[in-house]
């Protein structure tokens, strides 16, 4: 497999560095969180595995039903 060296900042590192697993390399990190999604049955897999409560379904439900009576309307930026 080809290999591309990449330099990002400490920031970056110490984020990378926080969601690695023992045993995990770092591409491994990158392709889990960033580069996986390619395909509509990919995002279905991603979806399946999210664990979502009926409550936070439910607050959801309830803020896009409320953004129905308060359309959204351009910023006057002027």
């Amino acid at each position: 497999m080809a290999v591309k060296t990449i330099t990002i900042d400490m920031d970056a590192y110490k984020a990378l560095a926080r969601h690695k697993k023992p045993g995990q390399s770092f591409s491994q990190v990158i392709k889990e969180h960033f580069g996986t999604l390619r395909t509509g049955r990919d995002l279905r897999a991603a979806a399946e595995r999210i664990q979502i409560s009926d409550g936070v379904l439910d607050a959801l439900e309830k803020v896009v039903e409320s953004r129905k009576d308060h359309p959204a309307r351009p910023v006057d930026l002027s």
